[in-house]
């Protein structure tokens, strides 16, 4: 029995960065990725391209550490990533299939050992270590990865109803998702950005979030750091995505999520990056 291919869709984005009011320089970095085969590109801050032909990744680090070496961190996560995955893609291509949560568990694996390696040798680098919240978008299906506190969030076309996929990695996550901090009392908990996992730094091995979800057009996926939920609430982060009735297609809906936190608050670096499943236009 044949199986039809699936439906290609169109993936939009939109990306937005800022060091914020305080911090002297920007830890946070974002990837937008492009890749077949035979081939990877760069994307820019927003744009949009068909699942057709090609796989697109998506990616927010929130880099940690003394001096520059957050930046560092976050800059060599977004590096590896660039790398790493178009080889697994080309793998795959060549029959030496792996399960995407393989792929993303080596993935993940490399970062930290690298970051890691970094710290011990380089004493401007000890201690440095970045978060990584990452989407992978194959045809009908977006698998991500995670570790820390920078989040991705979900919201389906047919709810409307803004989902969390990530797990922040601190005690007070651990509280919220088990009901024992609301999320007025996690946002402003003494230790909400105390981290008990991040990539790179002392821990030996460190095993990401892995998991996938199934999209269709309307769908939205939000990737930021914790900047941005230091302004907003997950209420009015729906409400900012939402199609406004005035707006255009191409409004930046990261630009909309950034200048929002940042009324709000914008003590931290604070990074959007938006993707918007639609249907590809007709020939």
């Amino acid at each position: 029995m044949e199986h039809s291919p699936p439906t290609p869709f169109l993936l939009q984005w939109f990306g937005r960065t800022d060091r914020g009011k305080v911090r002297p320089n920007n830890e946070d970095a974002f990837l937008g990725l492009q890749f077949d085969a035979r081939e990877v590109h760069r994307l820019g801050k927003f744009g949009d391209a068909s699942t057709k032909t090609a796989d697109l990744a998506f990616a927010v680090c929130d880099g940690m550490g003394g001096a520059k070496a957050g930046e560092v961190a976050s800059r060599i996560a977004v590096e590896k990533i660039t790398t790493l995955l178009p080889r697994e893609f080309r793998h795959s291509a060549t029959g030496l299939t792996t399960g995407f949560e393989d792929v993303l568990n080596e993935l993940f694996g490399q970062i930290h050992q690298a970051l890691a390696l970094l710290g011990k040798s380089y004493e401007e680098c000890a201690g440095m270590e970045t978060t990584l919240s990452l989407c992978w978008f194959t045809p009908q299906w977006m698998h991500f990865g995670h570790v820390g506190d920078s989040r991705i969030y979900y919201l389906p076309a047919r709810t409307g109803v803004l989902k969390q996929l990530s797990h922040d990695d601190t005690h007070v996550g651990w509280l919220f998702r088990r009901g024992m901090l609301n999320e007025r009392e996690a946002r402003h908990h003494p230790r909400r950005n105390v981290l008990q996992k991040a990539l790179g730094g002392e821990n030996q091995f460190v095993e990401p979030q892995v998991g996938a979800v199934a999209y269709e057009p309307g769908d939205m996926f939000l990737i930021c750091s914790d900047g941005l939920t230091e302004g907003l609430y997950d209420q009015q982060i729906t409400e900012l995505l939402r199609p406004l009735e005035s707006a255009k297609t191409q409004d930046n809906l990261a630009e909309r999520l950034v200048d929002a936190s940042l009324e709000k608050d914008g003590r931290d670096n604070t990074t959007a990056l938006v993707i918007r499943v639609a249907n590809l236009p007709a020939p």
